[in-house]
């Protein structure tokens, strides 16, 4: 898959499938290489442009600070580059914050919107700040994980649960498995970008139909968060799914209904 020069950066890129157009903006930390899997679903059913983030997997660590208006603009140069006048766009988590800042800064881009577990910042409400958890050696930090990913969660709540325990272990994994001090950074810079989003007050720039996706138990983008950017975006509905922060794998309600929205005209 290809490697392009846009605003600025080599950016790593795959663009498959059929059907409608559909850009997507994956979460804090993932790569194209962790969340293939996630991203299938949606191959089979549209034509998905999707790329490492800056700092992130096989696109380039520049030096930082990032700031949301540069993710955004990195996905701009993409769609530029591949001759997308006009795109569906789904979100998720870190991704729906970029997604949001894309959208409000170029509404004559996008025909739907999907914004999953996200947050709109400032007086809409924040994500928990993920800088501030500490290292995921830390058994504290590790505890805490649990609640922000499903405030449910508890020893005794999994224990009862094994496909929310597969969960927690699977997310475990992606986070200490080895990596190079670079690529701690590239992910360190990505995580303090998150403290500068703010759109809640541009949200009424998004002129396109919206779906606000969200988990009824999510500790790191409460439902409170989502409430706030479905209120402020005319055309937007919001749905509540059984599960915290990966809903989307917990409620198999979740996915299909997503695709479904993304589809209409």
């Amino acid at each position: 898959m290809p490697t392009a020069r846009v605003n600025g950066i080599d950016l790593y890129y795959e663009h498959s499938g059929e059907g409608r157009r559909l850009l997507f903006f994956n979460g804090s930390g993932a790569t194209l290489e962790s969340t293939g899997p996630m991203i299938d679903p949606f191959r089979a059913r549209f034509e998905v442009l999707v790329h490492d983030q800056r700092g992130l997997g096989r696109t380039e660590i520049p030096p930082g600070p990032y700031s949301m208006q540069d993710y955004a603009a990195d996905a701009l140069a993409l769609l530029d580059l591949i001759g997308w006048s006009s795109c569906r766009v789904i979100g998720v988590s870190f991704g729906g914050m970029v997604a949001q800042e894309f959208a409000v800064t170029n509404p004559d881009r996008v025909e739907r919107l999907v914004l999953a577990c996200t947050s709109p910042g400032g007086a809409g409400g924040s994500s928990y700040p993920l800088h501030e958890l500490g290292s995921p050696d830390d058994p504290a930090a590790g505890e805490r994980m649990l609640t922000l990913l499903d405030t449910r969660f508890s020893p005794e709540y999994l224990g009862d649960h094994p496909a929310d325990q597969a969960l927690v272990s699977m997310f475990a994994a992606r986070q200490t498995g080895e990596k190079s001090p670079e690529q701690r950074r590239g992910e360190r810079e990505q995580l303090l970008a998150r403290g500068g989003h703010d759109v809640t007050d541009r949200l009424a720039k998004i002129a396109c139909p919206t779906l606000v996706a969200a988990g009824q138990s999510d500790g790191v983008a409460p439902l409170a968060n989502s409430e706030a950017i479905a209120s402020r975006i005319p055309d937007s509905e919001l749905r509540a799914y059984e599960g915290g922060h990966v809903f989307f794998l917990q409620d198999q309600r979740a996915i299909p209904e997503i695709l479904d929205f993304l589809d209409l005209p």
